[in-house]
């Protein structure tokens, strides 16, 4: 999988947003540009996108800016990531197609199943991490590994299937 600059920057600002929140107050773009070193016309694409799928709302006039649609507590990572258009594949193997097809067997690929549960567990991850446990640095403590060196998720909030 690769995670482009679009969706680390996306979850980097909201992550800001929520840092610097001051009540209801709009943030500007150009507030966050400046404290996270990101172009403001990147931000306003981000932006564009985050709002169409209601992760944010934009307030116009002279101290306007973006608030969250919700609170951030309820905005997953995973979420941030689909809002903007961000395919969250390990491969591009997709089960069809030339892709994942053997083009003498028209069967998956002998690996299918692999890269598909790696997908899987990394969507698992990111749906169980909220923008407020970011910003609280909470996250680290919701995975770990126990004694017998199994993955353990600790997180009571993970809505993934």
């Amino acid at each position: 999988m690769k995670l482009t600059s679009k969706g680390r920057f996306a979850v980097t600002s909201l992550v800001d947003m929520a840092i610097n929140s001051r009540g209801n107050k709009p943030i500007s773009l150009s507030e966050i540009s400046q404290r996270q070193n990101i172009s403001s016309a990147f931000l306003e694409q981000i932006f564009s996108s985050l709002k169409k799928n209601g992760i944010v709302r934009s307030i116009r006039g002279p101290s306007g800016g973006y608030i969250f649609a919700k609170d951030p507590s309820f905005i997953m990572i995973y979420d941030v990531i689909n809002a903007i258009d961000e395919e969250l594949k390990i491969t591009r193997c997709n089960g069809e197609g030339s892709s994942c097809f053997s083009t003498k067997r028209k069967t998956k690929c002998c690996t299918h199943n692999l890269w598909n549960n790696l997908t899987n567990h990394i969507s698992f991850f990111l749906n169980s991490i909220s923008i407020q446990d970011v910003s609280n640095n909470r996250y680290d403590s919701m995975f770990k590994f126990n004694e017998g060196n199994e993955y353990v998720n600790h997180s009571s909030r993970s809505n993934y299937s």
